[in-house]
C-alpha cells in the first residue's frame, strides 16, 4: 500500500523554539519525568471513529473532509481507512488506539454480513498491529447511530433492539481480546429519556445493569482481561443520559452490585456539559478508587453541546495530569484524542497539526503537575487547611470516637467558633499556579 500522506514526514521533538509545524515542541516521548519517561506516561491514542471516519459533517451541512483515502468500493475505502491510522500512528509516534466496532467495518443489511465485514478486516488490523508495534488502547461498539437505537440500547423498550445490542457487544469484546486491547468501554449514547411521560425508569435502569452484568460475565469467560470502563455523559444526544457524572454512574453501579466490575473512562467535555470542571470528575473517580482512562479533548463555554476540540488549554491539562498523577499514573488506561478538526479543517494535514497541538499540551500538563508537584506550596496550603483533623477534636471525629452528645457538649463549651476560620486562599494560590506554569 502506497503512502496516503506522502507529504508528511514522521513527527520529531524539536524543543519549543522550533518554528516548524510538524513537529513537537514540548512532547519527547523518551524523556524522563520522575521515574518514567513520557511515553510511558501519557500513553497516547489515536481515536479512529473521529481521525479516520469523521468528514465533518453537522447538523447543518455535509461533510467537508475526504475520508475515503483513495479507495473505491465500501470495503476499500474501509481497508484504506486501516492503512491511513497506521500511517497516522506511525508518523505522530503514537502507540495506541481506540475503535467502536462500526468505525472499522461498515454496517451491511444483516448483522451476520456486518460481522463477516469484520473479520474481513481485523485480520489486517492484527497484521499491522504487529508489524507496526502497535497497540489498542480499548474497543467498544457503537450502539446509537443506528436508528434501531433510537429507543436506546439496553435500556430500549423493545427486547429484540436489547438482544441485538448484546449480540454487537458479543462480537465487540471477541475483536476487543483478539487485538490484545487493554480496556473495553460503555458510552451510553442514548441509554436515557426525553420525557418521563412515557419512560419506565425502573425496567430501563435495571435493563441497562443486566446487559452490564452479561458483558462483563461474557468478557472474562473468553479470557478477556483489560478493564471495563463507563464513559460518563449528562446529555446530548439523549436529554437525560444515565451515565450523567461520575457521582451517577458511582451510585448506579453500587446500586447493582457492579461498583468492582467497572472504572471510568472520564472525557472532559462530557465533564463540561454536566456543569463540572475535568479536575473535578477526574478527582471524584480516583478518590473512589475508578480512575481508568481519558478522553482527551475540551468544548467551547460559548456553545452548549459536545464540540470535541482538539485539547490546547495547558492550564486544565496541567490540572488534569495532577489528578492522574495523585491516582499513581495509568494503569491500562491512557490519553485517548476523541477529538475532531474543526469543520473548516478539512485538509490532511490538519489531522496531524490537530494531534501535534493534542500531545504539545498534554505534554506540558505533565511538566506543569511535576513542578507543581515539586514546588509543593499548594499541596502544603491544602495539607495545613485540614491540619485540625490530624489531633485532637479532629482525629477524635476522623476515628470515629466521638458520639453527637460529646460533640454538642464540646460545642456549648467551645461558644461561637467563627474566630478559629482562616481564608480559603484561593486567589493566592491561583497566583501560586501562575508563577509555576510561567516562571
Amino acid at each position: 500500500m502506497k503512502e496516503i500522506f506522502p507529504s508528511i514526514s514522521a513527527i520529531r521533538y524539536e524543543g519549543p523554539k522550533s518554528k516548524n509545524p510538524f513537529a513537537f515542541k514540548y512532547y519527547n516521548p523518551e524523556e524522563k519525568l520522575g521515574a518514567k519517561t513520557m511515553r510511558e506516561q501519557l500513553k497516547f491514542a489515536v481515536s479512529y471513529w473521529h481521525t479516520l471516519c469523521g468528514k465533518g459533517t453537522d447538523m447543518f451541512g455535509d461533510g467537508t473532509a475526504d475520508k475515503d483515502f483513495g479507495g473505491g468500493s465500501v470495503m476499500q475505502i474501509y481497508k484504506n481507512k486501516v492503512y491511513a491510522a497506521f500511517e497516522i500512528m506511525e508518523k505522530l509516534d503514537i502507540d495506541y488506539f481506540c475503535f467502536h466496532d462500526r468505525d472499522i467495518a461498515p454496517e451491511a443489511d444483516t448483522l451476520a454480513k456486518t460481522n463477516e465485514r469484520l473479520d474481513e478486516i481485523v485480520p489486517i488490523i492484527e497484521d499491522l498491529m504487529k508489524e507496526k508495534n502497535k497497540k489498542l488502547l480499548w474497543g467498544t461498539a457503537n450502539l446509537f447511530s443506528n436508528p434501531r437505537y433510537m429507543h436506546g440500547a439496553a435500556t430500549s423498550c423493545n427486547p429484540e433492539v436489547f438482544a441485538f445490542a448484546a449480540a454487537q457487544i458479543k462480537k465487540a469484546l471477541e475483536i476487543t481480546q483478539r487485538l490484545g486491547g487493554q480496556g473495553y468501554v460503555f458510552w451510553g449514547g442514548r441509554e436515557g429519556y426525553e420525557t418521563l411521560l412515557n419512560t419506565d425508569m425502573k425496567l430501563e435502569l435495571d435493563n441497562l445493569a443486566r446487559l452490564l452484568r452479561l458483558s462483563v460475565d461474557y468478557g472474562r469467560q473468553i479470557g478477556f482481561e483489560g478493564d471495563f470502563y463507563i464513559e460518563p455523559k449528562p446529555k446530548e444526544p439523549t436529554k437525560h443520559q444515565y451515565d450523567f457524572d461520575v457521582a451517577s454512574v458511582l451510585a448506579f453501579l453500587r446500586a447493582y452490585g457492579l461498583e468492582n466490575d467497572f472504572k471510568m473512562n472520564v472525557e472532559a467535555n462530557h465533564a463540561t456539559l454536566a456543569g463540572h470542571t475535568f479536575q473535578h470528575e477526574l478527582c471524584l473517580a480516583r478518590i473512589n478508587g475508578v480512575f481508568g482512562s481519558i478522553d482527551a479533548n475540551q468544548g467551547d463555554m460559548l456553545l452548549g453541546w459536545d464540540t470535541d476540540q482538539f485539547p490546547t488549554n495547558v492550564y486544565e491539562a496541567a490540572l488534569c495530569m495532577t489528578e492522574v498523577l495523585k491516582a499513581g499514573g495509568f494503569t491500562k488506561g491512557g490519553l485517548n484524542f476523541d477529538a475532531k478538526a474543526r469543520r473548516g479543517s478539512f485538509e490532511h494535514a490538519d489531522i496531524f497539526h490537530s494531534y501535534i497541538a493534542g500531545m504539545d499540551t498534554f505534554a506540558l500538563g505533565l511538566r506543569l503537575a511535576y513542578k507543581i508537584k515539586e514546588d509543593g506550596r499548594i499541596d502544603d496550603f491544602t495539607a495545613n487547611r485540614y491540619a485540625g483533623y490530624k489531633s485532637g477534636l479532629g482525629s477524635d471525629i476522623v476515628s470515629g470516637k466521638v458520639t453527637m452528645e460529646d460533640l454538642e457538649a464540646y460545642a456549648l463549651e467551645k461558644g461561637d467558633v467563627i474566630s478559629t476560620l482562616k481564608s480559603s486562599g484561593q486567589e493566592y494560590l491561583e497566583n501560586v499556579m501562575n508563577s509555576i506554569m510561567f516562571s
